[in-house]
């Protein structure tokens, strides 16, 4: 996705996707994404994070998770009948705020303690991630944390494989890496802004 256009048929795309199987990639069932989740949580460094900012955030499986680690946690994604679904998963959180948003059009002000970037870098050209890698990096506050997490499995509709998108999250977040894993099937990678 480079520019508005793509993105916006990327958007029509994932909300045919969301229409069609209301959890396509089976977030909420997956024996893989449960252990996803937990190495995620497992990875942050801190116990608790004053907001958190997770951008494509799917039905909110993660979210919700998150929720319990945050004073604040703001989540989008581009799909409509995704929030919807996040919506519900996250009901009973009163500290997360969920709205439906495109990354490639607009990155909100933050500041925030923690970025949560899992499973989207893919749908990017290295170009447009490594500028929302740096567009990212602005809205962190000092001390804040930017976890990447992507599979490393290849399929059609992803533009970069996985290690792709974290050399590149590497070169362009102008941040220190603080942490590294590689679990079967995809990849944890922490940055802190110091």
């Amino acid at each position: 996705m480079s520019h508005p256009n793509a993105s916006a048929a990327a958007g029509e795309a994932f909300e045919a996707r969301y229409r069609s199987t209301p959890d396509p990639w089976n977030f909420a069932t997956s024996p893989y994404e449960r252990h996803r989740y937990r190495e995620t949580l497992e990875a942050l460094s801190r116990p608790r994070y004053r907001c958190a900012f997770e951008p494509g955030c799917s039905i909110g499986e993660l979210t919700a998770q998150l929720a319990s680690r945050c004073d604040r946690v703001f989540a989008t994604d581009i799909a409509p009948s995704a929030i919807d679904r996040a919506r519900i998963r996250c009901a009973q959180s009163s500290n997360v705020f969920l709205a439906c948003a495109d990354l490639s059009i607009e990155i909100p002000q933050g500041p925030f303690d923690l970025i949560i970037f899992s499973e989207i870098g893919y749908y990017f050209s290295r170009d447009h991630l490594a500028a929302l890698a740096r567009d990212l990096t602005r809205t962190l506050d000092a001390g804040g944390e930017f976890v990447g997490v992507h599979w490393l499995g290849d399929s059609q509709d992803h533009v970069l494989h996985g290690d792709v998108v974290h050399q590149v999250l590497e070169a362009s977040l102008g941040l220190e890496r603080v942490k590294a894993c590689r679990a079967p099937g995809y990849r944890i990678d922490t940055w802190v802004r110091r």
